[in-house]
């Protein structure tokens, strides 16, 4: 039976034009070519690029355990898996060190790729710890991943697995990077897809995770962003730049400038995450990404909607449970909330980001725009050289409410499908959607108007309601009206 089994695994393995599987023991710390060392395990998993390795590294001595590496380790050519093997046994991590060999503590030791320019939200794939580049099917899991300018770097990178790890102080470009960056900047499409991001720990990193330049249809979930007082540059649990198709399930993000921000992304869909004590807990442009379910709390603004160039983009909110936002939190470290008299709260069109003219904050050190091509939002009609409104200004509903109903009035596009989720809250004072109580539909008329009836079945102290179009673009929420 067993020699059957064997041989299916071999057969497996020939049609998927991979050879036998081999294990590299790491058992040495020293960073060498040695026998046992991690440098040597890449470089033999690398000289037989056709086989599905797998490299072990042991708990050697006495916790904590760490891995000092003295300059780049070899970039992982092959499918190999690496595992700490002490996580699985006791939930220790062993660390990869990049201190012997990153210059300095802050984020000017990690350059970008413009002279000059340095630390979060600068064009830079340098200074990595791990780095995936053109290869498929490597995994890494149960290792802690620090103090490099980018912790694991995934460049034009597919079907990989990273789990189970810690990933922190890496100050640069990210914690983990997921790039089609072609080298010029450039995006490349159907390079970084499908990849899995799950179940790690993000603390102090610049950025914890970027999806970038044409990074599509990968997974992020379940995993804890978080930024502390050590951070220097607290900027984005996650940034997605012109990334699409990504799902971004059930992770937390905690105390930073944005908790997730998109820019120019498209079709991304962001669920049942937890956004808390960010200065925005969205930050967000592009066109049909969709926010379903998320749990937005204690942050100065909770979604933020930026105006873009394309007027007709449209993003969607739904179920988003939002409640004790407008606090005073400005942190603005490539994104964030510093306008003076900015307004705050649940969902905000036009808050500024870094494109803006108005922004207030870092836009990156040594990052200098040239103030013509910053950008503006139009404040009245047929106003030019200016963005429109973000999500073509959809205007939140009215409500008003009497013997037991709810009555909503709806001022949209003639003759078009609306749909509006109503919100309770348990202060009567609130005006945010600490709860979601359902939706209903209305259908305007020639003139754009529609007026419906609905009857709230639960007991709450206030209620509001969005509306989101056919097209998929959502309203802000209408003010409150007090139940009781």
């Amino acid at each position: 039976m067993i020699s059957l089994r064997l041989s299916a695994l071999a057969i497996g393995l020939a049609v998927s034009g991979l050879s036998m599987a081999e294990s590299y023991v790491v058992d040495r710390y020293q960073d060498d070519s040695e026998k046992g060392s991690l440098r040597w395990a890449i470089e033999q998993a690398n000289a037989k690029p056709t086989e599905a390795s797998e490299i072990l590294i042991q708990a050697i001595g006495t916790a904590p355990y760490t891995i000092k590496v003295n300059a780049p380790l070899p970039e992982i050519k092959a499918p190999v898996k690496i595992t700490g093997t002490q996580w699985a046994k006791t939930g220790e991590f062993i660390a990869i060190d990049g201190s012997n060999y990153i210059k300095g503590t802050g984020v000017e030791a990690c350059p970008g790729a413009v002279e000059g320019q340095f630390g979060t939200n600068v064009r830079t794939t340098t200074l990595p710890g791990l780095v995936l580049r053109d290869i498929n099917g490597v995994t890494i899991q149960g290792v802690e991943i620090r103090r490099f300018c980018i912790g694991i770097l995934m460049n034009r990178a597919s079907n990989n697995l990273i789990q189970n790890n810690r990933i922190m102080h890496n100050y640069g470009g990210a914690g983990v990077m997921l790039t089609g960056d072609d080298g010029k900047g450039n995006p490349t499409a159907t390079t970084t897809n499908n990849n899995k991001v799950l179940n790690n720990y993000f603390q102090d990193n610049g950025d914890g995770l970027e999806l970038t330049r044409g990074a599509a249809f990968n997974l992020v979930a379940n995993n804890h962003f978080i930024s502390t007082s050590a951070n220097p540059e607290p900027s984005q649990g996650i940034e997605i730049l012109w990334g699409n198709d990504n799902a971004v399930v059930g992770n937390k993000f905690e105390n930073y400038s944005d908790g997730l921000q998109i820019n120019w992304g498209k079709r991304n869909y962001i669920a049942y995450n937890e956004l808390t004590n960010n200065s925005n807990g969205f930050n967000l442009t592009g066109d049909g990404n969709i926010f379903d379910s998320n749990k937005v709390h204690g942050n100065r603004v909770g979604i933020a909607i930026r105006s873009e160039k394309d007027g007709n983009a449209h993003i969607t909110l739904t179920k988003n449970q939002i409640w004790n936002n407008g606090q005073d939190i400005k942190r603005c470290e490539a994104g964030g909330s510093c306008v003076p008299n900015q307004r705050v709260g649940a969902i905000i069109f036009d808050v500024p980001g870094l494109e803006h003219a108005h922004f207030v904050g870092s836009r990156g050190h040594g990052v200098k725009i040239d103030p013509a091509n910053l950008q503006k939002t139009c404040q009245q009609p047929n106003q030019q050289g200016c963005n429109a409104q973000p999500n073509q200004g959809i205007q939140a509903p009215k409500l008003s409410y009497a013997k037991g109903q709810v009555s909503v009035e709806v001022k949209g596009q003639p003759n078009q499908r609306y749909q509006i989720e109503f919100f309770g809250n348990t202060s009567a004072s609130s005006n945010e959607a600490e709860f979601y109580l359902g939706s209903a539909i209305a259908a305007t008329n020639e003139q754009g108007l529609a007026k419906i009836l609905w009857k709230p079945t639960n007991k709450v102290a206030s209620i509001t309601a969005n509306i989101t179009d056919r097209l998929g673009a959502t309203s802000e929420l209408s003010s409150a009206v007090k139940l009781k």
